[in-house]
């Protein structure tokens, strides 16, 4: 394979820090990493634009964006995971003793409904407190990046000029997810969030997947190499990452690096499994929530949402 230059966009973060300073490099391709500070906006662009070779995505992005075919596929290199029972936050005054009481209010939403946050939390509403999704009214803050995507009756835009974190603060909404708001009224919706997140882990397995990674289809079609070549680097970077937090060996340690290293305890595996076999549970839960969320109509199967020569591969 013809080595490649390949425009390619992902956050510095620690499973991919030796890729991004160059200790770890693919065999046969060069990645020029672009910096975009506000990460979504890449995601926007991709989408929208094909704008990048290689490209950091939220997964839902994805998931929405392969069903609209857009002409990129991912490879099973899940960059970014976490839990989202903080996510939600709720006025105290409204009158909300537990989320079922969420039922028949509005709800807001940071961006758009298909924000991966956002899905995986209306999840955990459903699947841990029973609240029928299709009774809320969720009011998104932005559109979506795949401006083709239309959402169910009961998702609304919010009103011009005004901002989550104010109408949760007045009461207009119940409740907001994905938006940190400073206000005395304003709560996290489940105690002891972070808490919630690891019990979660150890009674259902419940590991959220965040982002991955995609690649131009056109591309993976005239180089069949590149995505092995693509997923090898990221893979040799996360196994670098994954030795130094089982060692202890990261002096200032971030509260994602802390999280990972609490998964590695609990579970006793490599936080960030790359591959599809270990992450099939996980993709097939979300994908299960898409559908049931009316992000999708139809499950597709995983297999056709990554590049063929990646299936086998497991880091």
């Amino acid at each position: 394979m013809t080595e490649l230059q390949l425009r390619t966009v992902t956050r510095t973060q620690g499973n991919n820090a030796a890729l991004k300073d160059g200790t770890v490099t693919p065999r046969r391709s060069t990645l020029d990493f672009e910096e975009v500070p506000v990460l979504v906006q890449a995601f926007r662009r991709m989408v929208r634009e094909l704008e990048f070779d290689v490209c950091e995505m939220a997964i839902t992005t994805y998931l929405c964006a392969k069903a609209h075919g857009k002409r990129f596929s991912a490879l099973p290199i899940f960059l970014v995971r976490g839990f989202h029972h903080g996510a939600i936050v709720y006025n105290t005054k409204a009158g909300i003793a537990h989320p079922k009481d969420l039922e028949g209010r509005r709800v807001g939403v940071n961006r758009g409904y298909t924000v991966t946050t956002g899905v995986w939390a209306r999840s955990i509403l459903q699947d841990e407190y029973g609240v029928d999704l299709s009774r809320v009214t969720w009011v998104l803050s932005g559109d979506e990046h795949v401006a083709e995507f239309r959402p169910p009756a009961n998702v609304v835009p919010m009103e011009p000029g005004r901002s989550l974190d104010e109408m949760v603060g007045t009461g207009e909404l119940a409740a907001v997810v994905g938006v940190e708001v400073d206000h005395p009224d304003v709560a996290p919706l489940i105690p002891d969030a972070t808490e919630a997140g690891f019990d979660a882990l150890r009674r259902r397995g419940l590991y959220p997947i965040n982002h991955l990674v995609v690649v131009k289809d056109d591309l993976l079609e005239a180089h069949p190499e590149l995505a092995v070549d693509v997923f090898d680097a990221f893979a040799a970077a996360k196994n670098l990452y994954v030795e130094r937090l089982r060692e202890d060996a990261i002096e200032t340690p971030s509260s994602t690096d802390r999280t990972y290293k609490r998964v590695m305890e609990i579970t006793g595996n490599d936080p960030l499994p790359y591959g599809l076999a270990p992450n099939r549970p996980m993709l097939e839960e979300l994908i299960g929530h898409a559908v049931t969320q009316q992000v999708l109509e139809r499950p597709p199967v995983v297999e056709d949402l990554f590049a063929t020569s990646t299936h086998d591969l497991i880091a």
